[in-house]
């Protein structure tokens, strides 16, 4: 006897799919994201074992700042890859701009190429587009971080030059 009008029930079944709609849609705020803390701050590969034995090699330095990171890589080659214009004695440097998230073991690193300003980068010598990378963390401390890169296995070991403290910012 308890029944409700036909309309007055609808009227209560869009209210609450309204109501369970603005809860799972309502804005992020619209400010940065904020890492991790163990990797927040300045990391260099000072060196890559056995580089004098490889016929092309990628030194990196990461600038992890709250959930972005900046990428400087200096590639030596003993290979020509690239018009006599670019290949600059076998030595170039590359950047990358872009944000990383870790899951479990994994550093996953979506980033654009970049001019050394950390601008986009839409022609000339190099790779241009997408720096789509992702790192097994192998082993972290305060000092030392250890990645090993999914797509090689090349290992890559990074020192803590300068730690940076995360302060989020507007988008």
């Amino acid at each position: 006897m308890n029944k409700l009008h036909p309309g007055l029930r609808v009227f209560y079944i869009i209210l609450f799919t309204l109501s369970i709609l603005h809860i799972a849609c309502s804005p992020r705020p619209n400010i940065q994201g904020k890492g991790e803390d163990f990797l927040q701050g300045v990391w260099n590969e000072d060196s890559v074992a056995f580089s004098n034995k490889l016929s092309n090699y990628t030194q990196h330095h990461f600038k992890f700042t709250c959930d972005s990171v900046y990428i400087d890589m200096v590639t030596h080659s003993k290979v020509n890859l690239y018009d006599d214009s670019c290949y600059n004695n076998g030595i170039w440097k590359e950047y990358a701009k872009g944000v990383y998230v870790v899951k479990g073991d994994t550093l996953f690193v979506g980033a654009t190429f970049t001019h050394a300003n950390y601008k986009q980068k839409i022609s000339g010598c190099y790779r241009i587009g997408r720096y789509e990378k992702n790192f097994l963390i192998k082993k972290h401390s305060a000092d030392t971080l250890s990645l090993e890169s999914l797509s090689d296995q090349r290992e890559i070991k990074l020192i803590l030059k300068q730690k940076i403290t995360c302060v989020q910012k507007e988008l």
